[in-house]
């Protein structure tokens, strides 16, 4: 980070961590040497699939609720693609988690990028705001409009200022987003059921304690069909164990590159740019690695 700063004098960074982690770490990876570098973290954001918010809570334990109880603003993605039911569903489970910040439910794209920089950098509440109003600029107290208070102030209607808040940031603000979804009885950002035994809720534990992943190169080639199929498979099947994602781009038979991405109950497979080698990987806990070196064909 010093380097970053020293090198472009940004005026904003922003920090999206790959991979599964803790968003507490990150926060305390920069409070270490923001005095340092002359800086100040203005936000901490988490973005949260609501479709797959159940099983990640489930699914991803300590490291799904870590996110969710230290972000000053949660964004609930894909809200225009849920039902009603399913984004109440995950409400509940975030506000389980974090009774204060701000849940954003409208999808971003109908969101000027004013009002998402507001509410993820301070927004307040609405009760907040209405004891603000109410609030007496000279001693502080809580009084009705047009009551003298024991100051001796009159509170009328040019005494507050309604509505916007200015928000004033350092050089170099820094925010924090997590993208996780996770789910159980569904899947995780991985594509397979989570039993309740797979659930990492002992004591507090850094990712790689928990999750390991598997992979190789490879230069055998595959169909679309084909890995859709290994795909579904993996999603349906736990004998590879409690898969959290995975990912690779291979040689097609017919000359072509594939890619694909797998998170819980979904995956995609698409047409790539060619690769310097066909390459696989699978990210989970328990992980079969000779079962899915056979799925693969590897």
């Amino acid at each position: 980070m010093k380097e970053v700063v020293d090198t472009y004098h940004p005026d904003r960074i922003i920090i999206e961590p790959s991979g599964v982690g803790k968003l507490s770490d990150v926060i305390k990876a920069v409070q270490d040497v923001q005095e340092q570098i002359d800086a100040k973290m203005n936000s901490f954001t988490t973005v949260v699939d609501v479709t797959k918010c159940k099983i990640y809570n489930k699914n991803f334990g300590e490291f799904f609720s870590n996110q969710i109880e230290y972000a000053g603003a949660i964004i609930l993605s894909r809200t225009d693609k849920a039902k009603p039911e399913k984004v109440q569903e995950g409400l509940a489970i975030l506000r389980g988690l974090n009774a204060k910040a701000p849940i954003i439910t409208t999808p971003v794209a109908s969101l000027p990028g004013e009002k998402l920089l507001d509410t993820m950098e301070g927004s307040r509440s609405l009760e907040e705001e209405l004891l603000g109003e109410l609030r007496c600029p000279e001693c502080g107290e809580i009084h009705e409009h047009d009551e003298e208070c024991c100051c001796g102030h009159d509170h009328e209607h040019g005494d507050h200022e309604h509505g916007g808040h200015d928000h004033e940031h350092g050089d170099h603000d820094h925010e924090h987003h997590h993208d996780h979804d996770h789910e159980h009885d569904e899947e995780c950002c991985c594509g397979h059921d989570h039993d309740h035994d797979h659930h990492h809720h002992h004591g507090h534990h850094h990712a790689d304690e928990v999750f390991t992943s598997w992979g190789c190169e490879t230069i055998r080639t595959y169909t679309k069909e084909e890995i859709s199929r290994i795909l579904q498979t993996l999603e349906s099947d736990s004998i590879y164990g409690t898969i959290l994602r995975a990912k690779g781009m291979v040689a097609g038979a017919d000359g072509e590159w594939i890619y694909f991405d797998m998170v819980p109950q979904e995956h995609e497979v698409r047409s790539g740019a060619a690769e310097y080698t066909g390459r696989l990987c699978v990210i989970g806990s328990a992980l079969n690695e000779a079962k899915l070196a056979e799925l693969f064909g590897v």
